[in-house]
């Protein structure tokens, strides 16, 4: 039977996380031997290991998250795009899973877990290695997220991000580092979009490593369309009103999710429904912080942090549609469990959702930055004549793309295919 093993930071937090644990998952119900190991591990899932064995070690892993973090804010200037350092990393070379595996696929390795030095360590092992790219940091000097700058395509440097930057600055540095690191390691690279793949092969760093697109996946079985007016009643909705969903909100100045543009669009789209607006509701989950808070021009409910997949899917079941005014993003799980749940989407045509989103038949995609066309993707799907055929679209196109079977067996044949 094929070993995979899957190295991580975290067990679930973020998308990485989660997509990790889904493939694992995924993988699992096809009869593959496929284990995660974490650098740090929050939740208490047995079957989630951790490459920290005693409190000493998890006191030190927790100890060196933070300290990288609040190291950064010395060179970093006062921007909420993140950015990673490689001051710290560990050795996971020596771990029997690690050792005994047939693959050793890496996922998000950041925050003090594999630096490139540890990266370049894998080596010694003489197995395949492949890499899902969950942002753009491995490609990057050290930035996640990187808008419209392109010095990734040449060797980073004069980083727009820090306080000193210079054409040898820590960006610089860190893409030397990296660079060592890839000369010495072959891995295949999995990009989950295709947006995600044009970047890599613009960059610098990878564009001569075999790259392969394949998305993630998701839980269909428990993301999953459910009666709409029940949803409703059971997620305590009105059952009269249209429901707007949107995920995390956070404060404006987060220029990563675009939360300006979604209060412009929410203003010109009162104005637009003049007497109708009150038929409209904006319900948001995931917001950190009730008291940065903006204002917004609909009557919202906020339902805080939802950490149970179930109710999630029955939020996003309830919707009527689901608000996602990112401005750069990979491949965003938001966008799949709406879809998979039956609810369609409107976006910014940005990073991986085109990939996901198709215009005007599962969803709405708007014009990069407009909200006058966010706006328009709003009234346009509440005055669809066939709500119901757009539902039916959306799950559709999980099922046909993104579902486990379909993404386990991509995985399958490409480790099948490193190890022959």
């Amino acid at each position: 039977m094929l070993k995979v093993v899957h190295l991580n930071t975290y067990d679930g937090n973020g998308g990485a996380g989660r997509a990790c644990i889904r493939l694992n998952r995924a993988l699992l119900s096809q009869n593959i031997d496929s284990k995660i190991i974490v650098h740090y591990k929050f939740g208490k899932n047995p079957q989630i290991g951790d490459f920290n064995t005693n409190l000493i070690q998890k006191a030190w892993t927790a100890a060196t998250i933070l300290l990288e973090r609040a190291w950064a804010k010395r060179y970093l200037k006062a921007v909420k795009t993140p950015f990673s350092f490689t001051w710290f990393g560990r050795s996971v070379i020596h771990h029997p899973d690690v050792k005994n595996a047939d693959i050793i696929h890496l996922h998000w390795i950041n925050h003090g877990f594999l630096n490139p030095r540890h990266v370049a360590e894998i080596a010694k092992l003489n197995k395949p290695v492949v890499w899902t790219f969950h942002d753009s940091n491995a490609f990057t000097g050290g930035c996640h997220v990187r808008y419209t700058c392109d010095h990734f395509e040449r060797e980073c440097g004069d980083c727009p991000l820090l306080k000193n930057a210079s054409p040898d600055d820590y960006s610089h540095r860190i893409w030397k580092q990296k660079n060592e690191a890839y000369q010495k390691l072959g891995f295949d690279v999995i990009a989950p979009s295709s947006w995600m793949k044009s970047s890599i092969l613009r960059s610098s760093l990878l564009k001569d490593k075999s790259i392969n697109q394949i998305p993630n996946t998701l839980e269909t079985d428990i993301f999953k369309p459910q009666d709409k007016t029940e949803a409703k009643r059971e997620a305590g909705l009105p059952e009269d009103k249209f429901i707007l969903l949107s995920g995390f909100m956070p404060s404006r100045k987060d220029m990563h999710k675009g939360t300006s543009y979604l209060l412009e669009s929410l203003e010109l789209l009162k104005t637009r429904l003049g007497e109708k607006a009150d038929q409209v509701e904006l319900v948001v989950f995931g917001n950190r912080d009730d008291k940065n808070l903006p204002d917004f021009p609909f009557k919202t409910r906020f339902l805080g942090k939802i950490n149970n997949d179930g109710q999630l899917a029955t939020c996003y079941a309830a919707a009527d549609a689901f608000l996602i005014p990112s401005l750069e993003d990979n491949l965003p799980y938001t966008v799949m469990e709406s879809l998979s749940c039956g609810t369609p989407v409107i976006a910014f045509t940005t990073g991986g959702i085109p990939d996901m989103v198709t215009h005007e038949k599962n969803g709405y995609l708007a014009t990069y930055r407009s909200s006058e066309s966010f706006a328009d993707g709003m009234e346009w799907m509440i005055n669809h004549p066939d709500r119901e055929q757009l539902n039916q679209n959306a799950r559709q196109t999980v099922m046909d793309k993104f579902s486990e079977q379909i993404i386990a067996q991509k995985h399958i044949d490409l480790y099948k295919q490193l190890t022959h």
